[in-house]
């Protein structure tokens, strides 16, 4: 039996993700900023877990959050906040809060998952805006960004310590969420891909639980996409041309 931590745990993507690990008999130690809902969750589930409710704005408690847990064999980094800042209303301190809770405390708490010399494995979850920037998300685009090459420095320093770390990206998962909402409108345009739907929180479980696991015993430094082929390409595109394609001559435009 594995003891999985799993951040940001008090609903949507991390309690599908503690619900995915707890169906597979595994320890968990549970953690969020928000005691009432990590309460609700943790009564959920059918296996044996250890709640540490806390802000990982707060240093401190990130940096102990492993030590606190016990020994751990697979770390998730679930936790993420995306407000909507329009940039000229950005402040330091909304910047800063969202950069700490959203990259500061995954490198935190995966510094100390190295520290404690237990091999094992760590899963971040970042986000498409990682690679594109939108209206009111420079702060979060920018730390998914930056997790993303957390990821990746910490799977080279790790990995002579026999510890893996690799990263799931999402598209648009549809999350019923008092902490971070969207609007149905922002949701309807966010979520045009290639397979027709938004994908659900389970499906995104189903990634971290098989990166955790040793079937991805050789993958380490990834970022794996699960997004209804939102990353391929735009699917809702009409053809460049309505027509019947011309022969073409002399020089091509290029759209």
């Amino acid at each position: 039996m594995r003891t999985v931590l799993v951040t940001g745990a008090g609903g949507g993507i991390g309690a599908a993700i503690a619900a995915r690990f707890a169906a597979a008999g595994d320890r968990l130690v549970l953690s969020d900023l928000r005691a009432a809902e990590l309460s609700t969750v943790a009564a959920g589930l059918s296996t044996e877990v250890v709640q540490l409710p806390g802000d990982l704005a707060e240093a401190e408690f990130a940096e102990g959050l492993v030590e606190r847990a016990g020994p751990v064999d697979v770390l998730v980094n679930a936790a993420g906040i995306y407000p909507a800042t329009p940039l000229l209303d950005m402040t330091a301190a909304i910047w800063d809060r969202v950069q700490d809770v959203n990259v500061r405390a995954a490198l935190l708490t995966t510094v100390a998952f190295g520290r404690a010399g237990r091999p094992g494995a760590v899963v971040n979850i970042s986000s498409g805006a990682a690679t594109r920037a939108r209206p009111g998300a420079a702060h979060y685009a920018t730390s998914k960004a930056a997790l993303e090459m957390v990821t990746k420095a910490c799977a080279v320093e790790l990995g002579p310590h026999g510890i893996r770390v690799n990263a799931v990206s999402p598209g648009f998962v549809t999350v019923d969420s008092d902490a971070n909402p969207v609007t149905e409108a922002y949701a309807a345009a966010v979520s045009v891909n290639p397979l027709g739907r938004r994908g659900e929180p389970r499906e995104i479980a189903d990634a971290v639980f098989w990166l955790a696991g040793p079937e991805a015993g050789w993958i380490t430094g990834a970022v794996l996409r699960v997004d209804g082929g939102s990353t391929a390409g735009a699917a809702g595109l009409p053809l460049h041309w309505a027509g019947e394609t011309p022969v073409q001559q002399g020089e091509e435009a290029h759209v």
